[in-house]
């Protein structure tokens, strides 16, 4: 645990047009976030520096997400222009549909990396083919499940990665917002063996990247990955979640919010060593004690053990 927090996730935008018009499901990307029915307010500006200024010389990167693409936030050059201004990093995460030269540009100016969603669309590798061409370092993020194992496996055994990008960031499907159940990736199907024992090779580590819930995956099935690279969930370890009203928990996919602390009552040091953080810290400190393979993945997500691709977890009830 660090005394504060490494990384600040921040949701900048509140509300998602491709998600009311449902353009994510078609695209097979089920929202966690559920664009489709939920809207709120895009976080206020003052709210954003007030961020800010509480981590200036304590963090060096921020995120920026919410449900929505942050560029299409009305204030978002002077969102990440005051965050370079404090000696702060934001990066960010895009479905590419609104994306602009001007946009790219600033992203440019500003951002340290932007990741595209990987929506199988022509809009999709517009936008990587833009932000390459304006030397933004850019990566792919693609949301791994059941029903985008198959394509997964595809795109990294024959190398079908556009050409400029960074990495290739593959992100854990969670039973959240609008993620479906049966779309979770099971530890016992051979697909997801296939998968990750793929990266027991050095030219597919080469060009792939994992969140930290795909951790038990590689854990599990790529030994030859040296695990000093690694690292399980940061969450109310390392790093935290804001929603655009201000609200702070450990993790973007506590939708429920049930470790969150208002921040318009606490400060962020005061959020990070509230209760609920400490009960989520419980968790991962606690889960699969006797499992030899405990230090590197902690038992692996607190909100959703389903996810975790180990048959072996020893849960601890708190």
């Amino acid at each position: 645990m660090a005394s504060y927090p490494h990384l600040l996730d921040i949701g900048i935008m509140g509300s998602c047009i491709h998600g009311r018009t449902g353009r994510c499901l078609e695209a097979g990307v089920q929202c966690y976030q559920d664009g489709l029915h939920r809207s709120e307010p895009d976080m206020a500006l003052e709210d954003f520096k007030r961020i800010i200024d509480q981590s200036r010389g304590r963090l060096f990167q921020v995120a920026l997400g919410g449900r929505g693409d942050p560029e299409m936030h009305e204030d978002f050059e002077a969102m990440v222009a005051y965050c370079r201004e404090h000696d702060i990093i934001p990066n960010m995460t895009t479905s590419g549909f609104g994306l602009t030269l001007d946009l790219a540009r600033k992203m440019k100016t500003y951002c340290g990396a932007v990741a595209v969603s990987w929506y199988r669309s022509p809009y999709t590798l517009k936008a990587i083919d833009l932000l390459v061409s304006q030397g933004v370092k850019t990566n792919i993020h693609y949301v791994l499940g059941n029903n985008s194992i198959d394509e997964a496996y595809d795109m990294v055994k024959h190398l079908k990665i556009p050409e400029g990008v960074n990495r290739l960031i593959f992100l854990l499907h969670k039973p959240v917002g609008l993620g479906r159940q049966d779309n979770v990736l099971k530890a016992d199907d051979p697909k997801v063996r296939a998968f990750f024992e793929l990266f027991n090779e050095d030219k597919y580590c080469n060009l792939a990247g994992f969140d930290s819930c795909c951790v038990p995956g590689i854990v599990n099935f790529a030994p030859n990955v040296h695990l000093d690279s690694i690292d399980t969930c940061e969450g109310a370890r390392y790093s935290a979640y804001i929603t655009p009203d201000m609200k702070m928990t450990p993790c973007s996919f506590d939708q429920t919010l049930k470790w969150q602390v208002d921040l318009s009552t606490h400060t962020i040091e005061e959020a990070w060593k509230a209760p609920p953080f400490n009960r989520f810290r419980s968790i991962l400190s606690t889960s699969c004690p006797t499992c030899e393979k405990r230090r590197s993945c902690l038992g692996g997500c607190p909100i959703k053990k389903e996810i975790v691709l180990c048959n072996h977890l020893q849960e601890v009830n708190l």
